[in-house]
């Protein structure tokens, strides 16, 4: 069934548990080692490093698809002894100096980008370009990332350093369960912010390219949006089955060509808005009536791949990257009808250099994209979830220990039935 949530052993509570007196050295984590390379490790606990720092005990973290992304080499850049995860929810153990609106004990859940608060960028809501947060590289910082991310180890872990903690970690009310939050670290905020980035209106017709996690999240903000019509593209069967439970009008792509459909279905026209929540591990059609197109621009897409990802390293069925990185970007803009606007929230690394700018121009489209400002959003889509308006458990399918992590990695990388957002406690 649509949501129906699986979980591993059964989860033994700790929240409000006293931490042993021995000072732990170590802890476990999940380890970056190179492309296709992965480990969960004993590394050294995390440490207060600046004042406005805190010490995090997760007691919930997860699997997201950008992780997948920097296994497989798509997203270039990692450091080999990174600790991976950008998503948790945990408990606060130890807090800097400086750190005023929080005490030990707090329960938090952390936005997976990070932001200082005081430079202009966040205090304009922008928290995802912090200036400070990553002065050295380029753009976002956030946790379990590449250097140029600002290289903050992330939280697959027992514990995690949390920078400008007073702004990025936020307290949880005991209405919002861990299973919930989770869902509010990273990927719920991200289809907020995708449905946002569409500027979408009331009666609005939209497709949303991509229906994994996040692509589940942007149906269900387009939904509390007010949009009039919402077209799901994607070919697993089980992301298919969510998104129409949901609503959404869905096509597979591999039993029909989705522009095509879409245009079928819209007497034409297109549609007013779309979301890109597939990024640069977009797959070709290998069967149904978009698969001749798919292979006669299959030379281009290999092209494309080595230009974008010149280091992968397939193991076992796992780890392959997608075969077309520009699939979902070249069916949006084509969906879209003359006057649209087109979000792109999919990540895509700074050496992915193709977009169809000729097309999109001579229909005047509006081009919008961005990493999530989580910050921005959280507050206000905490409070939705404390008064019951969404249920973000409704996309949690799997729950796993930390030390079942690399089962659930290859699992989730396969797009196995099922395994459409997969949590980790990282505490037994």
């Amino acid at each position: 069934m649509p949501g129906q949530l699986s979980r591993g052993p059964t989860r033994k509570e700790y929240r409000n548990a006293v931490p042993p007196p021995a000072v732990y050295l170590h802890m476990r984590a999940v380890v970056y080692h190179g492309v296709g390379d992965i480990r969960l490790e004993d590394v050294r606990e995390p440490k207060i490093r600046e004042s406005t720092d805190a010490i995090v005990r997760l007691t919930a973290s997860a699997i997201c698809g950008t992780d997948l992304h920097l296994v497989r080499g798509t997203v270039p850049g990692m450091k080999r002894g990174t600790i991976l995860g950008h998503e948790g929810v945990g408990i606060v153990e130890q807090i800097g100096r400086d750190v005023r609106n929080l005490c030990e004990g707090d329960r938090v859940v952390i936005p997976s980008t990070i932001g200082c608060g005081i430079c202009s960028y966040c205090r304009s809501g922008y928290y995802s370009q912090c200036d400070n947060a990553n002065p050295k590289g380029k753009g976002t910082a956030f946790f379990g990332g590449p250097e140029e991310s600002g290289g903050f180890d992330g939280l697959q872990a027992e514990k995690a350093r949390v920078p400008y903690a007073n702004v990025g970690l936020v307290k949880l009310p005991d209405t919002v369960t861990d299973d919930d939050a989770i869902m509010l670290s990273d990927i719920f905020p991200t289809g907020y912010f995708g449905a946002k980035l569409a500027q979408v209106k009331s009666g609005d017709t939209v497709a949303v390219f991509g229906c994994g996690p996040v692509g589940q999240f942007v149906i269900t903000s387009l939904k509390l949006l007010g949009v009039g019509r919402i077209f799901a593209v994607d070919t697993i069967p089980s992301r298919l089955e969510m998104a129409r439970a949901q609503g959404a009008e869905v096509i597979d792509f591999n039993e029909e060509h989705p522009v095509m459909a879409i245009r079928e279905m819209t007497h034409g026209t297109g549609v007013d808005r779309a979301v890109d929540a597939v990024g640069v591990d977009s797959v070709c059609p290998h069967s149904g009536p978009a698969s001749k197109e798919a292979r006669q621009k299959a030379d281009s897409y290999k092209s494309e791949l080595r230009e974008i990802a010149p280091k992968f390293n397939p193991r076992n069925g796992n780890w392959n990257p997608g075969d077309a990185p520009s699939q979902a970007l070249e069916w949006a803009v084509e969906a879209l009808a003359k006057a649209g606007t087109l979000s792109i929230i999919g990540v895509y690394p700074q050496t992915m250099k193709r977009f169809p700018i000729g097309a999109a121009m001579m229909k005047n489209l509006t081009v919008t994209s961005g990493n999530c400002n989580h910050r921005k959003y959280l507050p206000k889509l905490i409070d939705m979830v404390s008064a019951n308006i969404v249920r973000p458990t409704s996309i949690l399918t799997k729950v796993e220990p930390l030390e079942s992590v690399l089962d659930a990695y290859k699992a989730f990388d396969q797009r196995q039935a099922g395994w459409i957002k997969v949590e980790l406690l990282p505490a037994a």
